[in-house]
């Protein structure tokens, strides 16, 4: 059975008269990866600052290998790495200045950090780039020398703040390749990401925070029974679905949720093989598609519908 390395009990933190945590609680086991999901404000950085030790909470404790993170207890500290979502990076020197000023600040010298930073650099594919600047990297390269960064003194988990935004799709598939490595290592990841087809890819536990509250704390296959649709119909109507025909789709055998997307059409099935029935049922009725694609309910449809669509610009 696997360790018990994050335990996140109760937290709770106020601004103010307004609370941007709530009785935050979850857990995370050695060699998982959890996805920390929610809308913008919704908690998901304060909470993050607190497992760092960044910021103290109003009430609550976070435990890491047994540890409480606190001010003084640098142990506790010492067993994270934390990428945070802007680049702390040196760029007019080489990657091995960078990385050397990194492991001093963990205490590290000498041959060992020689030979971590030969480890981390291969772990993120910038071995060939140890003597380059990063003012020369893309921002994939620079994202992933960030990574190596806070690797350095082999931390038992890692926290991951939206680590790939704006990275090209070659560098993206690097770092997951990098993530999925040192899972396979026992590093225990916590995985922040605005894009849920990440979080779908590497998560093996998802927490969604929402108003300073964890509103779901469940595996992937557990979060996609929260929906009554188990599969999706998307389709590009020739013409607009007369509004009668609409509300006759949502009381078909099977059909969970009728909606629209700019042109297209989402209906909620309750399996994929009912997709064919509903495509004949709107050619009776005169409705058909110049495309459709069937597909899984997505962590997307669950997060809105556990969120709410409505735009958030805090």
């Amino acid at each position: 059975m696997s360790e018990t390395l994050l335990r996140v009990t109760n937290l709770h933190k106020s601004y103010g008269s307004r609370q941007a945590v709530q009785a935050v609680s979850f857990q995370l086991e050695q060699g998982q990866t959890l996805g920390l999901i929610g809308p913008n404000g919704a908690g998901k950085s304060t909470t993050v600052s607190i497992i760092c030790g960044l910021l103290a909470p109003d009430q609550g404790d976070v435990l890491v290998g047994g540890q409480r993170v606190e001010p003084s207890n640098h142990a506790a500290k010492r067993m994270m790495g934390f990428v945070p979502q802007d680049l702390a990076l040196y760029d007019n020197l080489s990657a091995r200045e960078n990385l050397h000023i990194f492991g001093a600040l963990y205490g590290l010298g000498g041959s060992t950090l020689k030979r971590r930073c030969t480890e981390v650099l291969d772990l993120v594919q910038l071995s060939d780039r140890l003597t380059d600047k990063p003012a020369t990297f893309s921002g994939g390269m620079k994202r992933r020398l960030n990574i190596a960064a806070a690797l350095l003194h082999t931390p038992r988990l890692l926290i991951l703040d939206e680590p790939t935004v704006g990275v090209d799709p070659q560098s993206r598939n690097a770092i997951f390749d990098s993530l999925e490595a040192l899972k396979r290592q026992g590093c225990a990841l916590i995985y922040t990401s605005h894009y849920m087809e990440e979080v779908e890819r590497l998560a093996d536990h998802i927490v969604i925070i929402d108003h300073g509250k964890v509103i779901a704390d469940e595996s992937p296959a557990a979060l996609y029974q929260r929906l009554p649709a188990k599969a999706a119909l998307r389709l590009t109507p020739q013409a607009p679905v007369p509004q009668a025909v609409l509300q006759s789709l949502c009381q078909l055998p099977g059909v969970t949720e009728v909606a629209t997307e700019g042109q297209d059409l989402l209906i909620g099935l309750n399996n994929a093989e009912l997709a064919q029935d509903v495509l004949l049922w709107l050619t009776q009725q005169g409705c058909r598609a110049n495309q459709f694609s069937t597909a899984r309910t997505s962590l997307e449809a669950i997060f809105l519908t556990l969120t709410g669509r409505a735009l958030r610009d805090a």
